[in-house]
């Protein structure tokens, strides 16, 4: 017998934490100063190293319980506890890490930097008073002052990075009317503003630690607004240069060429890439118009040159990578600038007139870039990172000046009109939409640029009224009626099948827009050819590669367009159109491809999604029989898969051999089984097997895979419990039916997704344990005798185990008792059915928990135990439960009280 769980490793783990930190870890942290202090003068450094790393891990501790994220402002405040206030004020303590900085050498003078980093992020109420805090605040300032006016330890890349850290740490920790009142500010803010100025420039060598620098000048020109008094910030002198020095080593880094030892190019990853430019549009915003001029003095003459390059017959591939890396450059610190209107809420014409000029001449940029010379060049890097570039310009573009939210009467629109014609956010519109077009048509064989077209195509449909312009424009209309691979070769691309599903998606989006069944026919053209096709193939032929791809292709497309089903009346077209004339195919597909899962895994994706009822979409009428076809076209999938894919032999990767098609299986059953379209009791009346097949061949599939597997894979293991859920729920007669070992092996798993960590499934396992525990309350315990054959086995199974249902019991009591779960209502459910099945088990459970327990909490407890059941009877209806489940609310904190 186990012993009970004392609490999940992480709870244990904390009280123990918070006990050390309250009795022993100012008393370590002031031990190691002391040691620090004494050590100054010595040369072991050995010691001086020991006694420094004691202190930043002090410093480091989890003082409340929530890890630092220190690249997040939200939980950049260390929260050192009350008592330590005395050593925090106290001068020596800032100053013995400025002096081991100037005193050691790397890595211990990066150290002392990590220590200072942490104690100028000290939580404000700490302080006694302003008084205090602003002396802090001026030690801090003066140390970093010398080392700014000196240099000393900067040449060493750790100690670079990290003192960029403890700078960044000023804004995020102190307020703006603070620093300006400091007697050092002056000559403090024109040495940071040099630091960032060489730092840009030694963009190779700064390129990770410069970031926290732009962001501590973004959050300074934030605060200006707000700030009050004479004193002078001094920030109109140093963010314009510091905003063009970015911008100016940005184009350097691409003149000069990369490293050869980089593992990725900055341009590559556009996600990090806006990450990290997130801070720079505040700097250009702050002189806006000041920016905004250099910006497109820089980029005038660099977008000449392309558009000469254009022109002519041929051109050097080198220089025209590095004139479309600093295009590319450029557009993504537009594109970062746009962005922040949103956040901002910059609504003042002016600036919205010069984000016209800067968009205006990326609008130019696109025109340019698809014509020429520059046409054939989709295949080239610099040429993708530069429609990346174009993209991202868009989607922030479409956000402020688009749509759902955009000001449709923006001034932009009145300086487009005058630069370019586009004098409404419908022109605007078509301008991006023919880009997507285009870069659908052009490019084969990039995924990156492909998907994010589509991601920038899919924000588009998807806005209900970019949407319905969408409709509007004849580009639109096109895509819609050719959706082929003649049209849009990236289709036949093996390696952008993938792309494949969200395109279609799209398209059916569009389609339903209009709620037409003729337009859905005629836009399904391209698809009923490939079916035609597919089914005119005999079967000595099925197994080419032809039909393999072409079965790919179809499967992803139509999980796409069922995807884009969201009311019974879009959902009926698609199934219509499919059922009964098309649906063989995917019969055959499974056939003839078991053992190949580049097949079977979106054919079965693609029932796994037709089967699903979200929005109440699969609706039929009261005398449509459609819902039981559909089970049964299910259930013949199922089986043919399944027979199949348990006939064939081990794989070396089984995850992707078997299981993964496993659980999609599993899945595509749960869905079926809980989409409420199907009265499951006409097939027993009728004799027809459809769901006993199905229910045959998942169990089947689970119970081949092992527990240890399928709680390894953590999609495998939501498929499998999702499916548990489901058979306890609505076919628990078929489980208690099974045989004993197969039994057994079933409630033992769901025992295991208990104590798992992930709340959805232990709630999941607590349904499937309580709709157990019910049935043998009401038809064996309150039951004269078993009559039904389900009740009589399954008291014959728990005869053979009769430890089983105890030890349920027990693991929910301990998870209740001993571990933070945060699904205790789910949980009380099966505890209560379980409880009254037996008054000898409960008894037996709550003598084990005593003995467990200090023989003083003994009476304390018991009556806790008694209290637990007080005004219960035996009774599963909702009110008893309700009763019961207040109970163990207060059942759990009285016996968690000391």
């Amino acid at each position: 017998m186990n012993q009970p769980n004392p609490g999940s490793p992480s709870t244990h783990h904390r009280r123990i934490a918070c006990s050390f930190r309250d009795q022993s870890l100012f008393q370590i942290f002031q031990i190691s100063l002391t040691s620090l202090h004494q050590l100054k003068n010595d040369a072991i450094d050995r010691l001086r190293e020991l006694a420094l790393s004691l202190s930043l891990k002090c410093l480091s501790f989890d003082f409340v319980g929530t890890s630092i994220d220190e690249s997040s402002e939200e939980f950049g405040t260390v929260q050192i506890p009350s008592p330590w206030k005395p050593v925090v004020e106290d001068f020596s303590t800032l100053q013995i890490f400025f002096d081991y900085y100037a005193l050691t050498k790397p890595p211990m003078s990066k150290e002392s930097l990590e220590c200072l980093v942490r104690l100028a992020s000290v939580r404000r109420s700490l302080f006694t008073n302003d008084a205090a805090r602003s002396k802090f605040l001026d030690h801090l300032m003066s140390g970093t002052k010398e080392i700014l006016r000196t240099g000393q330890g900067l040449a060493d890349h750790d100690n670079y990075h990290e003192f960029c850290r403890l700078l960044g740490r000023f804004k995020v920790n102190y307020q703006l009317s603070e620093l300006v009142t400091m007697e050092g500010y002056v000559d403090w803010i024109r040495l940071v503003a040099e630091f960032t100025s060489k730092s840009l420039q030694s963009w190779q060598w700064a390129s990770s630690s410069v970031y926290y620098l732009l962001g501590l000048w973004s959050r300074l020109v934030s605060s200006v607004p707000y700030l009050k008094g004479d004193a002078p910030s001094l920030l109109d002198e140093f963010v314009p240069k510091i905003t063009e020095g970015f911008i100016v080593s940005r184009l350097d880094s691409v003149q000069a060429g990369l490293p050869d030892d980089i593992s990725e190019h900055p341009l590559d990853n556009v996600d990090l890439l806006q990450d990290q430019l997130d801070s720079f549009p505040y700097l250009c915003r702050f002189q806006y118009e000041s920016s905004s001029m250099f910006i497109i003095n820089i980029l005038e003459p660099v977008l000449q040159v392309y558009v000469e390059k254009g022109q002519l017959q041929t051109s050097d591939n080198g220089e025209l990578s590095v004139v479309e890396a600093k295009l590319a450059w450029i557009v993504h610190i537009i594109a970062a600038i746009l962005k922040t209107k949103q956040s901002v809420g910059c609504s003042v014409e002016s600036q919205e007139v010069i984000d016209a000029e800067l968009s205006a001449r990326v609008l130019r940029l696109v025109n340019v870039a698809d014509s020429g010379v520059h046409s054939q060049r989709y295949g080239e890097l610099s040429k993708q990172r530069l429609d990346r570039a174009i993209l991202t310009f868009f989607q922030h573009l479409r956000k402020s000046y688009v749509g759902d939210q955009a000001m449709h009467s923006s001034k932009l629109y009145t300086r487009l009109s005058e630069l370019l014609g586009l004098h409404d956010h419908l022109l605007l519109l078509d301008f991006i939409v023919r880009k997507i077009a285009t870069n659908l048509k052009c490019y084969t064989m990039s995924e990156e640029v492909i998907d994010h077209t589509l991601s920038l195509f899919l924000e588009l449909a998807s806005g209900y009224v970019t949407g319905k312009l969408l409709l509007k424009l004849d580009t639109i209309k096109f895509i819609v009626a050719h959706h082929n691979r003649e049209h849009f070769p990236f289709l036949e691309e093996y390696r952008c099948s993938k792309s494949r599903t969200t395109f279609y998606y799209i398209i059916g989006w569009l389609i339903f827009m209009e709620d037409s069944p003729v337009l859905f026919k005629s836009s399904m053209a391209p698809l009923l050819k490939v079916f035609i096709t597919l089914e005119s193939t005999p079967d000595a032929m099925f197994r080419t590669d032809t039909v393999k791809y072409a079965l790919i292709g179809l499967m992803r497309d139509l999980r796409g367009i069922a995807m884009a089903t969201n009311s019974r009346r879009t959902y009926g077209f698609l199934f219509d159109w499919l059922y009964p004339v098309h649906m063989p195919i995917v019969l055959r597909g499974v056939s003839h491809w078991a053992d190949t899962p580049e097949v079977t895994t979106p054919l079965l994706k693609f029932m796994a999604e037709f089967v699903l009822n979200k929005a109440q979409r699969v609706t039929f009428d009261t005398s449509s029989p459609n819902g039981i076809l559909l089970f049964r076209e299910v259930s013949k999938l199922l089986v043919a898969y399944g027979s199949r894919i348990l006939s064939l032999s081990k794989a070396t990767d089984i995850y992707a051999f078997k299981y993964k098609g496993i659980w999609i299986s599993l899945t595509i059953l749960s869905r079926a089984l809980s989409g409420n379209y199907v009265n499951f009791g006409v097939f027993e009346l009728y004799g027809d097997r459809s769901l006993a097949d199905a229910l045959d061949i998942a169990l089947k599939m689970a119970l081949s895979i092992p527990l240890v597997d399928i709680l390894a894979y953590r999609k495998l293991t939501r498929a499998y419990f999702a499916f548990l859920e489901v058979l306890f729920n609505s076919h628990i007669v078929f489980v208690l039916n099974l045989h004993t070992s197969a039994f057994m092996h079933i409630v033992s798993s769901l025992e295991s997704g208990l104590k798992g960590l992930d709340v959805g499934i232990s709630s999941q396992c607590a349904s499937a344990i309580d709709n157990l525990a019910a049935f043998y309350f009401h038809n064996i315990t309150m039951g004269e005798a078993p009559t039904s054959p389900a009740a009589i086995n399954f008291a014959s199974h728990i005869a053979e185990c009769p430890s089983l249902l105890p030890e349920i019991l027990r693991t929910l009591f301990e998870i209740v008792l001993f571990e933070d779960c945060g699904n205790q209502w789910n949980l009380s459910r099966p505890m209560l059915s379980l409880i009254l099945l037996s008054e000898q088990m409960y008894s037996g459970l709550k003598a084990h928990i005593l003995a467990s327990q200090p023989v003083d909490q003994h009476q304390r407890l018991s009556l806790c135990f008694d209290k637990l059941m007080a005004d219960v009877v035996r009774s599963l209806d909702s009110k008893n439960r309700d009763k019961f489940t207040q109970n163990l609310t207060v059942f759990r904190h009285d016996f968690r009280v000391k």
